[in-house]
């Protein structure tokens, strides 16, 4: 009723400046007559309901925008849940862009708990990006934190999330879902800093060390998941040890791929190195330097999605102790837009 009462008080404007037009049409004697002034008389009288129907549904439109990237935003907070900036000894930035201009939600997904394991760690990215992407990505998400504790290895972890997925594709798509995918990198950090990983079409992180970016290349991943099943083997895969003082840099292929006007692909390497040589390794000031450096790339509108998380091992040089949960240190931080 509320609502219904809404549509009738905006439509209340327009239907007056209508029925003004209305009667000085029928109802004026200036209307009548066929003379140069009675023409310009009439046509500016027109010229103006038509100028005020035409503003009124401007702001009419723009006010419902409003709203419904206020819910998008909303939503989006709710699912990519600000990250702590401190979980069981390691030092947490993360950042996300909507490729779609104006957009709150997008395709890609990120995750940081501490579990008996050690931190884990997703990175993703959904097929498409916008509202279209939204459900898989809470799809994936939801399943991630629940199997990040309750699996040992991560091998689970990852079986769990494919059948997470393809029970979403089921119920979305009930005729078939042509190509629906996620790439995807699980990363578990344990409490020595030794480093596993399991990767299926993601690209592999870059380790953040002294002045150094380098970029881990394992071996080839795995297909994304939601193209084909699982092989019936899937062991972790090494990426050596993360030091104190050193950060693992995770990110979804929009920031490699982003290209400027002329063409050329962002030089993630280059970038990195560079915030790294700039200052000290805190997470928040690397994100922040990538973001405007892709900025600067892209002017302001990257072609796909983009998601970025620092994971630096703020630990002493001894081993830490195993956290029991995403608790933080600090107060939680917001997450960085680009």
């Amino acid at each position: 009723m509320i609502r219904v009462r809404g549509r009738v008080r905006s439509l209340g404007l327009p239907i007056a400046w209508g029925a003004a037009g209305v009667a000085y049409k029928l109802l004026c004697p200036l209307a009548q007559e066929s003379g140069l002034q009675a023409r310009i008389v009439t046509s500016a009288v027109f010229f103006a309901v038509g100028t005020a129907l035409v503003l009124h549904v401007r702001h009419s439109l723009v006010r419902e925008l409003r709203q419904v990237r206020r819910v998008a935003g909303a939503a989006q907070r709710a699912l990519l849940r600000p990250l702590p900036s401190r979980i069981d000894g390691l030092d947490v930035a993360a950042a996300q862009v909507s490729a779609e201009r104006g957009a709150a939600v997008g395709g890609d997904l990120y995750e940081v708990v501490a579990t008996e394991q050690g931190v884990r760690a997703v990175m993703g990215d959904v097929r498409g990006h916008g509202i279209g992407a939204f459900g898989t990505v809470a799809a994936v998400l939801g399943c991630f934190r629940e199997a990040a504790h309750d699996e040992q290895d991560l091998d689970g972890v990852l079986r769990r999330l494919d059948r997470a997925l393809a029970r979403h594709l089921r119920q979305e798509h009930p005729a078939g879902a042509a190509e629906e995918f996620v790439t995807l990198l699980l990363v578990e950090i344990r409490p020595d800093g030794e480093m596993l990983a399991l990767n299926c079409g993601h690209p592999w992180p870059y380790l953040l060390s002294g002045v150094r970016a380098e970029q881990l290349a394992p071996g080839d991943p795995h297909p994304p998941l939601g193209l084909f099943p699982l092989p019936p083997v899937l062991p972790t895969v090494g990426l050596g040890r993360l030091e104190p003082d050193e950060a693992l840099f995770l990110f979804t292929d929009g920031a490699q791929d982003a290209r400027d006007a002329r063409g050329r692909f962002f030089p993630l390497a280059t970038a990195l190195s560079s915030a790294v040589a700039e200052g000290p390794l805190f997470p928040q000031a690397v994100v922040a330097r990538i973001s405007t450096a892709l900025r600067h790339h892209t002017r302001g509108t990257p072609p796909d999605d983009i998601a970025l998380l620092v994971l630096r091992n703020g630990r002493p040089a001894h081993l830490g102790v195993r956290g029991t949960g995403r608790t933080a240190t600090t107060s939680p931080q917001p997450t960085t837009p680009l």
